[in-house]
């Protein structure tokens, strides 16, 4: 067991100066409304981004799937106790819309909506089982009215909570939770001008038909994944560690501090990378007898980035062969128990950097 250090006077005098200086007030109210109107407040003026409850860009997608929206509709229908929500009363940019931000309770929020506009029809029930296969209108008047009529609870910030606050509570909420990947995650705290190019490149088409990702791989970010990847281990590679979320997490917020960073020009290697794959692997960044599934991350990252270094040594690169793509070699280097070690992320990348060079 590690030993206790002392704590001497001054060290709590220094920690509690630490606090009062880092410690901000902020002044919040608890509110209870009726589900009706939590969802009108939603619904309406969603299509023009009116709506005074809304979500903000940090959130994530839809994440919860029917049977996780059924079992959340069954607790309220049962009275069971419904965690808060949370929201923010924020500004607009040029008037004071007083519309409020949720921080946490989007998915809640979007379930009821379904639920409220017949789009959610239960299922998997455990305790009420009769219910199984009703959507909303099928529920006797009675029982509609009083579901409308139930309340949730929500914590409401006042205006004063900035987006450091906002953002903080999002990341404090949301850490460790498994119902948020670390794409998630680092959407919603690590902000920038390199993030907003990862958003920007991730809904580039031709990418991602060349990696064929999923619906399901969309809304979990997969594709935002995908773009960090490729520019922080084109990049640093030979920096890699043992572990790639602390990689990543690095590698995005030192390039959003930075200054100097040629947004253009990193734009232009991206779409330069995806037009070569395009015109030289006829399976896109898959290989193997999966093609019909989504490139794994391993794999991608190693062409991706092999490729674009091929290609800053020579940009009219034109290699005569592309099969070692499906060699054994490569499906050995690029496996899912290769990834662990700094010599094997060197190595599989610079293999593809030395096989298109080779083969030109």
């Amino acid at each position: 067991m590690r030993s206790k250090p002392e704590i001497t006077q001054e060290k709590q005098e220094a920690a509690e100066a630490e606090l009062r200086e880092k410690q901000k007030p902020v002044d919040y109210d608890t509110k209870e409304y009726p589900i009706e109107i939590l969802v009108q407040k939603y619904m309406d003026g969603i299509e023009e981004d009116a709506n005074e409850l809304f979500i903000p860009d940090y959130q994530r997608e839809m994440a919860w799937d029917e049977d996780r929206q059924s079992k959340f509709i069954e607790s309220v229908l049962l009275g069971l106790p419904i965690p808060y929500i949370f929201v923010a009363d924020v500004r607009g940019d040029e008037h004071d819309e007083a519309r409020l931000e949720i921080i946490d309770g989007s998915q809640r929020i979007r379930t009821l909506a379904r639920f409220l506009n017949n789009e959610l029809t239960l299922d998997k029930l455990e305790k009420l089982k009769k219910l199984n296969g009703f959507t909303f209108e099928d529920l006797p008047l009675a029982r509609q009215r009083r579901f409308k009529r139930s309340t949730l609870r929500m914590i409401q910030l006042s205006e004063e909570a900035d987006e450091e606050v906002r953002r903080d509570l999002f990341e404090r909420i949301n850490t460790g939770s498994v119902e948020l990947n670390q794409m998630e995650k680092r959407r919603g705290i690590l902000r920038g001008p390199f993030l907003d190019l990862i958003e920007e490149l991730s809904k580039n088409s031709k990418f991602r038909h060349l990696c064929l990702f999923s619906k399901e791989a969309i809304n979990s970010r997969d594709p935002q994944e995908y773009v960090l990847r490729f520019f922080a281990f084109l990049n640093n590679y030979q920096n890699y560690g043992r572990e790639v979320n602390p990689f990543l997490n690095q590698y995005l917020e030192t390039s959003n501090k930075d200054k100097s960073l040629n947004i253009d020009k990193m734009r232009t290697e991206f779409q330069v990378m995806i037009n070569f794959v395009e015109n030289n692997f006829p399976n896109g960044f898959r290989q193997g007898k999966k093609l019909d599934k989504t490139t794994t991350r391993i794999k991608f990252e190693s062409l991706a980035a092999g490729i674009a270094l091929a290609l800053r040594e020579k940009n009219d690169l034109k290699p005569q062969s592309t099969e070692w793509i499906n060699s054994e070699e490569f499906r050995n280097y690029t496996s899912s128990d290769a990834s662990s070690s700094r010599n094997k992320v060197i190595r599989r990348i610079e293999y593809v950097r030395k096989q298109l060079l080779d083969k030109s």
